[in-house]
């Protein structure tokens, strides 16, 4: 008597790196979360120094910590360990930072969390960047397919540049930008916009 085969949904898709779905979403919105965590924490600067704002572009990123959030089925989290450790990871360490920083001044708080009026310009182009990344993966996912080896190569290597960038990110503007002098403001923002193509195109592969 013949065995059936295994059905095999038509939508199955492989997890990045073997870990359980939402896990690479997971830890770049640790990295997301805990720049911000930087950035309310620190003292306040000397007299003449300029105020300490988060680049606007890291505004856009933190709707992806929502998606994070929102997106992974609920059954599935449950039965694995690390998306959900992550997941109290990124939202526990905001709540203690953000309580941290109100107690410690609440108008010091309002202001680190507010993006800096002279940014706002750069809304467009940053805008186009964070849904040009996410629309991109989106469409190769669609023509590829989610279970082609091709898009899960590309998928996985996008995840990696995109923790390797929000990494270089913390340590370039909290250790290295504060002793340049005659930094390109347009490099910066073509930097900025870097990251968040990055990071939108491996939430957008991951939708």
């Amino acid at each position: 008597m013949a065995t059936d085969a295994p059905a095999v949904h038509p939508q199955q898709e492989y997890p990045t790196f073997g870990l359980p779905s939402g896990s690479v979403r997971g830890f770049l919105s640790v990295l997301i979360c805990s720049f911000f965590w930087i950035v309310l924490l620190l003292p306040e600067p000397e007299p003449g120094r300029p105020a300490i704002h988060a680049p606007l572009g890291h505004f856009f990123l933190l709707t992806l910590v929502f998606m994070a959030f929102a997106s992974h089925p609920l059954l599935d989290a449950k039965a694995h360990l690390v998306p959900w450790l992550m997941k109290v990871l990124f939202l526990g360490g905001s709540a203690v930072a953000v309580v941290i920083a109100l107690v410690r001044s609440p108008e010091l708080t309002a202001s680190r969390l507010t993006p800096n009026r002279d940014d706002i310009a750069q809304w467009p182009v940053l805008l186009g960047c964070f849904a040009g990344g996410f629309l991109a993966a989106t469409f190769l996912r669609f023509v590829l397919g989610r279970r082609s080896e091709l898009f899960i190569t590309a998928r996985a290597w996008v995840g990696v540049i995109a923790m390797l960038l929000l990494f270089a990110e913390t340590i370039f503007q909290f250790l290295v930008l504060p002793g340049m002098t005659g930094v390109s403001q347009q490099a910066l923002k073509v930097w900025e916009g870097v990251i968040i193509a990055a990071v939108a195109a491996y939430f957008g592969a991951r939708v």
